[in-house]
């Protein structure tokens, strides 16, 4: 019987991290498509500033009127910072994912565990 009661409480357990978990995929799924947003906009009006001739410095590096060819490259460049936190919210929002099934995966195990004492 004290197996049961232990089971039932890791089924409740793991139960009660699911629904955090899902509220925290939902925080991390919104802050995945701000970056993604943020880093496209930031992207886009590095682009039209130095297709307006507007001077940037990249360590040390000054960049004025690049060629057409690598302009992209060198606007990336530029943006790492937004870039770097947008790569960060997807590799938060990709660990709860996994997280979330790890969790599931161990909810099934307890059911499993939990037929199987009862059936004894």
């Amino acid at each position: 019987m004290e197996d049961l009661i232990q089971v039932s409480d890791k089924i409740e357990q793991a139960i009660k991290n699911l629904s955090r978990g899902r509220l925290l995929l939902q925080e991390r799924a919104e802050a995945k498509s701000n970056a993604i947003a943020n880093y496209d906009k930031e992207m886009a009006k590095v682009l039209i500033q130095l297709k307006n001739g507007v001077e940037f410095e990249l360590d040390g590096s000054k960049v004025s009127n690049p060629l057409a060819a690598v302009i992209k490259e060198i606007a990336k460049g530029i943006c790492w910072k937004v870039k770097l936190e947008l790569d960060k919210a997807e590799a938060l929002y990709k660990n709860s994912i996994v997280g979330l099934s790890v969790i599931q995966a161990e909810l099934n195990g307890w059911q499993s565990i939990y037929r199987h004492l009862v059936e004894k």
